[in-house]
């Protein structure tokens, strides 16, 4: 909006509009106002979901201060969602269409993790909405995403980039080059499933992760930031010539996103970090794990997620590991059995006596550490 403003202003030779043209700058002040909303309005989202008595339920796991959370307000996502929608509409071009996709993402997301969290708290069923429903909504989106992409690009070969690989750059049509003359929409057809095996994978990992206080806004936060940085550089032929990577045209926009998403999870701690004030239930985690894979899916650095999100993964991989050695040693010896005291992971170091507040952090500093690896796959080949 202020995009279009800025331009006829730039048109009128007005003093200072040109500024307005620059990804950096839209960039900064998106990031800022994110966190001005998130902050600021957030503590204004919070007491309208106290006076409206939306609490959080919770089911005694035997976990230390667990209790104690009973009826901290939910549905806190929506300050997050808001905090990210707000100074993309105003800062970003909005003929973009990778900006068009995102905010697509960002409102499908949060309207399926909205109504999740209105069953659990107005209709008291601590299930929330049946996983399959939520499978569905995951699987739609991502549909559109591959679809989307496949008139962007106008059907032309998908491409993607391979961390660590001097000859980085892989062709998904090399997968199906056996077909012949059907090899590009089978490509296509292959890229689309692993879009939606993405989206649906990060979505639920960051689901799984948000259990502690800050643990999932404060481990996606450079997440957030480190994506905003590739989009940058990817969509800059200048920076792309000079780092030796794939460049794509137009995802540069996307660096507007990505620091008003970053403000919005750093402001959403300041009500978030222990002792919590709101939590940002279905509403904010499954709309924030699927914002971080579109997004990575858009700029062609999905293959780096396994990395960037590895906090993600690990929460994911241990309910995968627990589950499924519980159910083989329950029908090979008649009771089941299990290798972490607890999943997702980080229950099982509450349930070893670690304080919530350490747990917490040292997540925190893991996820830093695994954003700058990300990064420094840019030039490590």
């Amino acid at each position: 909006m202020l995009y279009s403003l800025f331009e006829l202003l730039q048109e009128l030779d007005v003093p200072g509009a040109g500024v307005f043209k620059y990804v950096t700058f839209r960039a900064a002040m998106a990031a800022i106002l994110s966190l001005y909303l998130s902050i600021i309005v957030g503590k204004r989202v919070i007491k309208v979901l106290k006076r409206q008595q939306i609490g959080e339920e919770i089911r005694d796991l035997g976990l230390e201060g667990q209790m104690e959370k009973k009826g901290t307000p939910t549905m806190g996502g929506v300050i997050i969602i808001s905090s990210i929608l707000i100074p993309v509409l105003l800062l970003a071009r909005l003929s973009n269409p990778y900006i068009i996709i995102m905010l697509v993402t960002t409102i499908w997301l949060g309207v399926l993790g909205f109504a999740d969290d209105y069953i659990k708290v107005f209709r008291k069923d601590k299930e929330g909405m049946h996983g399959r429903f939520k499978i569905v909504g995951q699987i739609g989106l991502g549909v559109i995403v591959a679809v989307s992409l496949y008139y962007i690009n106008k059907g032309a070969d998908i491409m993607t980039t391979i961390p660590f690989f001097k000859n980085n750059e892989f062709n998904y049509m090399w997968l199906t080059s056996w077909a012949g003359d059907y090899s590009n929409i089978l490509g296509w057809i292959v890229f689309g499933l692993l879009v939606i095996f993405v989206v649906t994978a990060v979505s639920n990992g960051a689901n799984l992760t948000d259990g502690l206080d800050g643990l999932a806004a404060g481990t996606t936060a450079p997440v957030a930031g480190t994506l905003a940085i590739l989009a940058y550089v990817t969509g800059s032929v200048v920076w792309a010539n000079y780092l030796d990577i794939m460049y794509v045209p137009r995802v540069e926009e996307l660096a507007i996103y990505g620091a008003a998403f970053f403000g919005a999870t750093v402001g959403f701690l300041w009500h978030n970090s222990h002792p919590a004030q709101v939590f940002m239930g279905d509403t904010g985690s499954l709309t924030i794990g699927g914002v971080v894979a579109v997004f990575a899916i858009i700029i062609h650095k999905e293959l780096l997620l396994p990395i960037l999100v590895g906090v993600y993964l690990v929460e994911n991989l241990s309910v995968i590991i627990q589950v499924s050695y519980f159910k083989y040693t329950k029908k090979k010896y008649g009771e089941g059995r299990r290798i972490f005291l607890m999943s997702p992971l980080h229950h099982h170091y509450q349930k070893k006596g670690i304080a919530e507040t350490k747990i917490v952090v040292r997540f925190w500093l893991i996820a830093i550490l695994l954003a700058v690896v990300t990064l420094a796959t840019l030039k490590i080949r």
